[in-house]
């Protein structure tokens, strides 16, 4: 399905959960001098003007990152990186994960982007031109299967769908099931959505069962309209660097959770 555009959600509280944890996974890892690839299986157009009509129409930036600043402070990667991209775009820009990536990386670091739709291809590698990262228009699992293990071998993925294909939740635990025999030392992220009808909740019984080591962390929030049915963000953490629990945690006590260990 190609219907899907992120402008319409960007900035909202399931981006500022999961972009928080994403720039602090990064950040973690460039502590050490090793270089790291990092790879998106659905990246969208990796960066959005919250001006857009679309984006207003929506609103859903008023009640997410506009009023998430208390969730970070000014020494968070998060926090650096949307400095950086206001700075250098306009006070109503937002980094998707393409960007949040590309603020982060080092010249010797790879990334590779994947993303279906034409138009929103087309805006992810103008976006991400001047990056060095490699854009594919094409399915992003196939993109992950082709190139895992990635070159070089430290580093992680971001898998962040729409969810709009409602085989997507019986899908995703087998694709991250070969993703992770292939690169059993990657950092594999996978973001869902919690909603009013709990269709997340048999991908997570089959992706704990498979990953029991894995870290879970799972934020509530209030519609952003009514009717609207997303009530959560979730992150499940593959691999999850030292100290993320911790992260998910802090991160969590805003929204008024804690994090949660897969079993």
């Amino acid at each position: 399905m190609l219907s899907y555009q992120h402008i319409y959600h960007a900035g909202n509280l399931a981006d500022v959960h999961k972009h928080v944890l994403l720039a602090w996974i990064l950040s973690y890892m460039l502590r050490k001098d090793k270089p790291l690839s990092y790879i998106e299986t659905h990246a969208g157009r990796g960066l959005y003007d919250l001006q857009d009509p679309a984006a207003l129409k929506t609103a859903e930036a008023a009640q997410g990152i506009e009023i998430a600043h208390a969730f970070f402070d000014d020494t968070h990667p998060f926090a650096a990186v949307l400095t950086k991209i206001r700075r250098d775009f306009g006070a109503s820009f937002y980094p998707g994960s393409p960007l949040i990536a590309a603020s982060l990386l080092r010249p010797g670091d790879r990334m590779h982007f994947a993303e279906l739709h034409p138009a929103e291809f087309d805006a992810l590698d103008f976006n991400t031109s001047s990056t060095g990262a490699k854009c594919y228009q094409m399915d992003g699992f196939e993109l992950a299967h082709s190139i895992c293990p990635p070159t070089p071998r430290r580093g992680a993925m971001l898998i962040d769908p729409s969810y709009e294909i409602k085989t997507d939740y019986t899908k995703i635990p087998q694709q991250i099931s070969k993703l992770g025999k292939s690169w059993n030392v990657g950092v594999i992220c996978l973001w869902y959505p919690i909603l009013t009808v709990s269709q997340h909740m048999g991908m997570l019984r089959s992706l704990q069962q498979d990953h029991p080591s894995a870290l879970r962390h799972e934020v509530r929030f209030p519609p952003a309209k009514k009717g609207h049915g997303m009530i959560g963000s979730g992150m499940f953490v593959i691999n999850p660097p030292y100290g993320l629990a911790q992260e998910m945690a802090r991160l969590g006590a805003h929204f008024g959770q804690s994090h949660s260990p897969a079993k």
